[in-house]
């Protein structure tokens, strides 16, 4: 029988909070409705900052770090290609400056998916995937002097409540096969480096930056930082997460998984390098920073007329 006080109907459409993102002075700022939140400079693509619900900062950026597009913004996460550190002598990337041109570059954002787009088993809520492009006519034209293929860049920047996700795809647009070699340049923030160990890297080769580039094999379960640190870990199982974590409990601070990139750089600078450095400030910052940075550094990446290669990290910090 009919009632004569019916509740009202209740909504049914009302809507799951969505992740926001702004575009600000070449500043795309994105949150999710549970506090998560990451920012990225246009200018090099850098992702400058990652935060957690509870309002912590993950990244490290010098307090004198270039932020106006003079030069490569020290810290956070460059993006390094078509070449990482000073170009070879003799080879199509030898006009480029250390670390070729995509970090000092404005790249273009391309736009957000969300959750319910990206296709996971994921709510509405709970993560945002950012793209940024990056082609040959965006360069200076002292850039496309030095190197001359026809590219694309596409990269992809995911927050969840549980990662942080970085991706680049390579597509040569052009009719000539290129070399290329990427590095994905994070800048981990840390509460102190003595506190600190590297995992996972026990038997591997690395090259040593420090000692004339010589190869040695890591014979350490847990590396400890106690000196300038410059290494190149190669050949490595991308599935095989680098575990950066804490002396004191033993637990991981952060996790990195890799995908197509099979190389890791450990840098830290530490006393007399830091001091040299003047975007690197306070002096006393390398004790507050490590840089576990996957890439494909060793030898190079060839990628032939009108195909693509993809490669990428996820990053899960201590929650």
């Amino acid at each position: 029988m009919d009632r004569s006080n019916k509740p009202s109907a209740i909504g049914v459409s009302a809507s799951i909070p969505q992740p926001s993102v702004s575009l600000r002075d070449n500043i795309v700022e994105a949150t999710l409705p549970s506090g998560e939140s990451v920012t990225i400079y246009l200018y090099g693509a850098t992702v400058t900052s990652w935060k957690l619900a509870n309002g912590k900062e993950q990244l490290f950026v010098s307090e004198t770090a270039s932020l106006d597009g003079s030069k490569p913004i020290r810290g956070g996460i460059p993006v390094v290609f078509p070449v990482f550190g000073p170009p070879p002598k003799d080879h199509a990337t030898s006009s480029l400056p250390q670390h070729g041109f995509a970090r000092n570059s404005t790249w273009e954002f391309l736009g957000k998916s969300s959750s319910e787009s990206l296709g996971k088993d994921r709510t509405g809520d709970n993560s945002v995937k950012l793209d940024f492009g990056l082609s040959r006519p965006m360069l200076t034209e002292e850039f496309q002097k030095a190197w001359a293929y026809d590219f694309g860049l596409v990269y992809s920047v995911t927050l969840t409540k549980e990662s942080l996700e970085t991706s680049l795809q390579v597509q040569n647009k052009g009719s000539q096969n290129f070399d290329f070699q990427v590095l994905m340049h994070t800048y981990f923030k840390i509460d102190d480096i003595a506190d600190i160990r590297v995992k996972s890297l026990e038997s591997k080769t690395y090259v040593d930056k420090t000692q004339n580039a010589a190869v040695i094999t890591e014979t350490s379960p847990a590396i400890e930082i106690n000196k300038e640190t410059d290494r190149v870990y190669q050949s490595l199982d991308p599935k095989v997460p680098i575990i950066v974590s804490s002396a004191t409990d033993d637990k991981p601070i952060f996790s990195i998984t890799r995908e197509g990139l099979n190389d890791v750089v450990v840098w830290n600078p530490w006393i007399e390098k830091a001091k040299g450095m003047a975007d690197f400030s306070p002096d006393e910052a390398f004790k507050n920073m490590i840089c576990v940075e996957a890439g494909s550094v060793v030898g190079w990446q060839t990628l032939e007329a009108g195909d693509f290669w993809e490669g990428g990290q996820t990053i899960r910090p201590r929650l």
